[in-house]
């Protein structure tokens, strides 16, 4: 077995999704074989890198699986009618996510003070299930004081932690060893502890506990809203005796309800920030404007018919707000304003910023509360999946330049998923000038920007953006990434086109030969512009090695160097002479020492190897330069006479 044989072995491995101890066969196989050393090296390192993609691959379905589980979870607290089932649906979920044995849900009990379990998922012990934690005793005892994630490998011999008699005997009934506790919050208080626990010892990994705290957060969201509801149906019979209060809260649930259904509505439907503002100012009478952690603004809404003007707070405001807002985990009050953080987790994304046109009620604030929660969960899918989508196009583009194509049809498959059509012709470009780091990822922005609404790919390499886009006309696309990209940038950037080609082995030769243009268009000095290959003449050939100076000589010459080899002929010496001494064939005779007729039978048999018309001017050109680069890569040959 063979090192490349091997290879292969370990590519069906990938596309049979084996086991991890199948990827031990090829070596053994290779060992019995009697490969030499060399072949087993190259082996193990393909064994390596095989791992490695296995790896990468695991990974992505299990980060599938996550954000799956994140969006059902999601449209669980659209649809919220039973907390407890969807508290039981969040704990079951971190059950199978984070493969453990036991998952549950403990909440603070604030009469007793205490903590006491509320939902068990694969718990066999009724001790367990019973079990109530005072402050600080216990993993989850600590985690619900501190409000910070704990986790031990190994609980029962773990001294970091508060041992009681009711808890060990608990944990000892259920057989539990390894426990990751995180903390659920509302705001900056800690309402509960959501838990992931195994029988065996294992180590929770840093995305483990980020996903638990997700689901963690999920869960806060569903009791705090379960607790709103609660709150509103306590107040409307508190107040079913005074009609203009009950009026007041039933147009306020009113809203909510219409806020509530309007939301879901755009997460369902896949809609964005403009439809949440729309919709919000719809239910809450006023102006609004949403803006980015950077304070740019991202939409802005108004009621029709309302005479309430714009928010237009100063940074310094905002800022204060914000944080307060994120302190607190409720909107805040400032003059005229209401404002309330958007969040998700610990990433600030922006905020709301209200200006109603009448006073709000605590209800209606719930309302743009919501709308800021609401609003955190798009932006956070849709930065999710553009960098996710973006990724993806960029690692395809990316293998398809630097790794040769060894199957086809698994590269054509993998294009057409992200909507690309490697069969038609496409244009490749690469643009750049070595721009700085800043610049960099703003032209990588925009690129994956470009080519997203025209089914294409980008990626970034050494300082240049490159772009694969369906077309034939290399020049033109050149000009216009060239002419949008440095009106982004604010700057002169030079594109170089090449193309059309087709077939996913033509993309790796295309992507050279526009990275070549794009160097020989700086070279000449037209940076800021954007061109093709076939707009640079001979110029672009002449640069140097970076240029398949061989493949243009063996274009022209080919035939005739080839019988010069099988013939031990000297044609390749007679055309040079023959030109250098301005076609004429005395000379040239003389200059070869041989005989008029000789150079004449030479030229016959050049004229029936490239053709009747190799002197025609256009052909001369390409001939003359093609005899000089020839000999410039090989040394001078004996003269054949």
């Amino acid at each position: 077995m063979n090192a490349r044989v091997g290879g292969i072995d370990y590519l069906d491995l990938l596309a049979r999704e084996a086991a991890l101890v199948e990827f031990e066969r090829p070596l053994i196989a290779a060992r019995a074989a009697g490969a030499s050393t060399a072949e087993l090296d190259e082996l193990e390192q393909a064994k390596l890198l095989a791992l490695r993609v296995r790896a990468l691959l695991e990974r992505r379905r299990r980060r599938e699986e996550e954000l799956s589980a994140l969006y059902d979870t999601a449209g669980d607290l659209a649809g919220l009618r039973d907390v407890d089932a969807v508290l039981r649906a969040i704990v079951h979920r971190v059950r199978t996510l984070l493969n453990v044995d036991v998952s549950y849900m403990t909440l603070n009990d604030a009469e007793r003070g205490d903590t006491y379990m509320r939902i068990t998922d694969g718990s066999v012990a009724a001790s367990f299930q019973k079990l109530r934690l005072p402050p600080g005793a216990g993993l989850g005892g600590l985690v619900a004081q501190t409000g910070t994630p704990y986790a031990t490998a190994n609980y029962p011999r773990d001294v970091r932690f508060a041992h009681t008699t009711d808890i060990d005997m608990g944990v000892g009934d259920e057989g539990l060893i390894a426990i990751l506790g995180v903390p659920m919050r509302l705001g900056s208080t800690v309402i509960g502890v959501l838990f992931a626990a195994n029988r065996a010892e294992r180590p929770f990994a840093r995305e483990e506990v980020a996903l638990l705290l997700s689901l963690a957060a999920h869960a806060s969201v569903a009791l705090d809203t379960a607790r709103l509801l609660s709150e509103t149906q306590t107040a409307l019979g508190e107040l079913s005796a005074a009609n203009s209060t009950i009026r007041a809260h039933s147009q306020s649930v009113e809203r909510a309800a219409a806020a509530h259904d309007r939301m879901t509505s755009v997460v369902l439907r896949g809609g964005g920030v403009d439809d949440v503002a729309a919709d919000l100012v719809d239910v809450l009478q006023g102006a609004l404007l949403v803006i980015d952690a950077q304070g740019r603004t991202l939409a802005t809404a108004r009621t029709p018919g309302r005479d309430v003007l714009m928010p237009e707070p100063d940074e310094t405001t905002v800022g204060e707000a914000v944080a307060a807002s994120r302190g607190e985990g409720r909107s805040v009050r400032r003059n005229d304003l209401i404002i309330a953080a958007i969040v998700a987790g610990a990433d600030n994304l922006g905020a709301l910023v209200f200006r109603p046109a009448e006073p709000l009620e605590p209800a209606d604030q719930r309302i743009l509360e919501r709308a800021a929660q609401v609003t955190a969960l798009l932006l956070l899918f849709r930065r999710t999946v553009a960098e996710a989508e973006a990724q993806v196009r960029g690692d395809l583009l990316d293998d398809l330049i630097s790794r040769p194509v060894r199957d086809p049809d698994a590269v054509r498959d993998r294009a057409a998923r992200l909507g690309l059509d490697l069969d038609a012709p496409y244009v490749i470009v690469a643009a750049g000038d070595d721009p700085g780091e800043g610049l960099r990822q703003r032209a990588v922005s925009w690129a994956r920007t470009f080519v997203a609404n025209r089914r294409g790919l980008a990626m970034a390499r050494d300082g240049r953006v490159t772009l694969l886009l369906p077309g034939e006309d290399p020049a033109g696309t050149a000009k216009q990434v060239a002419k949008e990209l440095s009106r982004a940038l604010g700057r002169p950037v030079t594109a170089g086109g090449a193309g059309p080609a087709r077939g996913a082995v033509a993309v790796a030769p295309a992507f050279r030969e526009a990275d070549q243009c794009l160097s020989a268009l700086i070279t000449l000095g037209r940076a800021g512009s954007g061109a093709g290959t076939k707009d640079l003449g001979y110029v672009g050939l002449l640069l140097g090695e970076r240029r398949d100076v061989p493949g243009f000589v063996h274009a022209v010459l080919g035939p005739v160097i080839d019988y010069d080899a099988r013939r031990g002929t000297a044609l390749i010496t007679t055309l040079e002479v023959y030109f250098d001494q301005g076609g004429g064939l005395a000379k040239a005779a003389e200059a070869l020492h041989v005989h008029v007729n000789t150079v004449t039978q030479r030229l016959d048999r050049v004229a029936q190897l490239l053709g009747d018309d190799w002197q025609h001017p256009r052909r001369v050109l390409d001939l003359q330069l093609a005899l000089r680069l020839h000999r410039l890569r090989a040394p001078l040959e004996p003269d054949h006479t």
